[in-house]
């Protein structure tokens, strides 16, 4: 987004009722465009930059989120540690980012413009809420004079305008109060934003009348708010141009807007109805898990069983406890909680009981970062238990495929009897991105058979993938005992013997070895038979990873892309894969986790690019670090 001119400012009056100044615009097409919206905690700017990002699906446009949340509840307002931000990459294009620096800030406070002022496109455009540069505000923030008036913007177009007198004088006359009329200057920011995107009103102005039904005089304030931040822009003589996103080509379906964590839980319905199981869902609330829990005690008409539990360790117990009586169980937590239940978690290997295991992780140790993104889990998530205790590991990739993640998680639970990691992360979980609904008949076919005939039934008998019966305590004939004990083979029977441990040991690690065979081969993006480069990545690096890859081959460098969707155990042809390429990279939001497993189980020479400061990686990052490695093709 380009404007020219110097930075204009108008009265909240000209704002509202200056129709001399309208004038004709332009309508510039762009391919996408990256907008953050920042502000304070109750600025509602995560409510903002959802409904644009709803309203730009519906649109039709490939879009890509980045929410960016306080970890403070109630950090005081004005400061920085109170700020708010949602980033927003939409576009006509396929994308997989949220996109590197923003084209637009819209900065609603001096502690908003302070901390993401350096995020922004040199060049770039900055609306602000000059309302809120007073003195105090400017104090709160750390700034020692005015940044709208001593010239440390000239580097960007500004428009700074009155947002909040602008948003009062729009709901006059509606009995609020000033305080409940300032709340609505968001809806006024954000329908200044649609105009100037030639977005349509319809969507958000739903979205108002559903959420304030109850509450008419709210509903007709923030109908007002929006409708007059849109006509802001028909009726003054400050925006020459408007521009629009074109809808991008994506496979023709049926979409829908979806956050990670929203395609968590629809996956958990759509397993258990794959399966034939009753839901259940056992959870102590954690950011950034909790929505999960939230999202899944809407789907009681499935007969799915949620249950808030009193910690972390009473949550993954109640699990097992309806797994072992016939349920498809979950249970979700961060990095935090998992370390809770890792007796439990041992409990599930040793009685071979299926569960899936949800850690949304966040940025650590202890309590660390809770509302920021990390990849920090994966060592914890494969050896984070006493014994010899394997687990299966699978990472999901972008918003979307944590649908297909929990599936695949699922089906591995079932058809191995065992408990199953699911890794996503805070990034993914309130992260968004069109997803193509698919169609039932098109999910994998899990369904399951307990065992029931008491003639043949031994509680740790093996099929030909080394998973024991699952059979249903009250079956007639099938009564048995199982729990942390050390079992015989075979009978169950508690069993110290030497000989015995080690062979139990090593069957309960065939088994999760074994799954090798039933999932795909690790994929190559890019050079089939090798080459100089190969980019391997897991979880949600993916988009980065992608959108950098792509790039660089367009510009003749010989580099690939390969992704681990499953960490244990690893696809049969990795080693394959990686000793095709001269050169392997492994980039990760941690110190090197993967890395440390892949030179240790294939003795490959890798390098780490590493982040651990919160927030994705950057394709601009990847890429900067692949010229490094790399000379262009001739």
């Amino acid at each position: 987004m380009r404007f020219s001119g110097d930075r204009l400012r108008l009265s909240p009056h000209a704002l509202i009722t200056n129709l001399e100044g309208l004038m004709d615009t332009t309508l510039e097409v762009l391919d996408q465009v990256v907008i953050r919206f920042a502000g304070d905690s109750g600025d509602g700017m995560q409510l903002t930059g959802g409904q644009f990002t709803q309203t730009s699906a519906i649109v039709g446009n490939d879009l890509a989120t980045l929410p960016d949340f306080p970890a403070e509840i109630r950090a005081p307002a004005g400061t920085t540690y109170g700020v708010s931000a949602y980033q927003l990459n939409f576009s006509s294009l396929d994308i997989h980012t949220p996109g590197d620096a923003p084209d637009v800030l819209v900065a609603m406070n001096p502690a908003a413009m302070i901390t993401n002022l350096g995020m922004l496109k040199r060049g770039g455009t900055i609306i602000v809420n000059s309302d809120a540069f007073d003195k105090k505000n400017l104090d709160l923030a750390g700034y020692t004079s005015n940044p709208l008036d001593d010239g440390s913007l000239s580097g960007y177009q500004v428009f700074s305008l009155p947002l909040s007198k602008g948003t009062l004088a729009a709901v006059e006359g509606l009995g609020l109060s000033t305080k409940e009329a300032g709340r609505c200057k968001n809806f006024y920011t954000l329908g200044l934003l649609y105009w100037i995107y030639n977005r349509p009103l319809d969507t958000t102005m739903k979205w108002i009348d559903e959420k304030f039904g109850k509450k008419p005089q709210f509903a007709e304030a923030n109908r007002k708010a929006l409708i007059a931040g849109y006509n802001l822009g028909e009726t003054v003589d400050l925006f020459t141009t408007r521009y629009d996103v074109k809808p991008a080509k994506l496979t023709p379906g049926k979409y829908r807007n979806i956050m990670g964590n929203q395609a968590v839980a629809l996956g958990m319905v759509a397993a258990c109805q794959k399966t034939g199981l009753q839901g259940f869902l056992g959870s102590y609330p954690i950011t950034p898990a909790s929505d999960i829990l939230h999202e899944m005690s809407r789907f009681k008409q499935f007969g799915f069983v949620t249950f808030q539990a009193e910690d972390e360790i009473a949550a993954i117990t109640s699990a097992i406890g309806a797994a072992y009586g016939g349920a498809l169980a979950f249970t979700t937590t961060s990095g935090p909680g998992v370390a809770l239940k890792g007796e439990a978690i041992g409990l599930a290997v040793m009685t071979e009981t299926p569960i899936v295991i949800c850690n949304i992780q966040r940025g650590g140790p202890s309590t660390g970062l809770p509302t920021k993104t990390e990849q920090a889990d994966l060592l914890q998530a494969l050896y984070g238990r006493n014994g010899e205790c394997p687990v299966p590991v699978v990472a999901a990739q972008t918003p979307g495929d944590c649908f297909y993640a929990l599936l695949e998680a699922a089906r591995i639970a079932t058809k191995f009897m065992t408990p199953v990691f699911l890794l996503t992360d805070g990034y993914l979980a309130n992260g968004a991105e069109p997803w193509r609904i698919p169609a039932a008949a098109d999910l994998p076919d899990m369904k399951v058979q307990f065992h029931t005939d008491p003639d043949t039934f031994h509680p740790y008998d093996r099929n030909e993938w080394n998973a024991r019966p699952w059979a249903v305590p009250g079956t007639p004939g099938l009564e048995h005992r199982i729990g942390g004990l050390e079992k015989e083979n075979i009978t169950g029977n508690i069993n110290y013997g030497s000989e015995n441990h080690e062979a139990m040991v090593k069957l309960r690690a065939a088994k999760v070895a074994g799954i090798a065979n039933d999932i795909p081969e690790l994929e190559i993006l890019g050079d089939q038979e090798g080459g100089d480069l190969l980019i391997l990545g897991w979880g949600s690096t993916y988009g980065a990873i992608r959108a950098a890859v792509e790039r660089k081959r367009e510009q003749g460098y010989s580099v690939s892309q390969a992704h681990l969707r499953h960490l244990n155990p690893l696809p049969r042809n990795t080693a394959e894969v990686l000793w095709k390429f001269k050169h392997v990279a492994i980039p990760e939001m941690n110190m090197g986790q993967l890395l440390k497993v892949i030179r240790a189980e294939f003795l490959v020479d890798a390098e780490g690019w590493n982040k651990v400061q919160g927030l994705p990686f950057f394709a601009s990052e990847i890429e900067a670090r692949i010229a490094q490695t790399l000379s262009p093709r001739n």
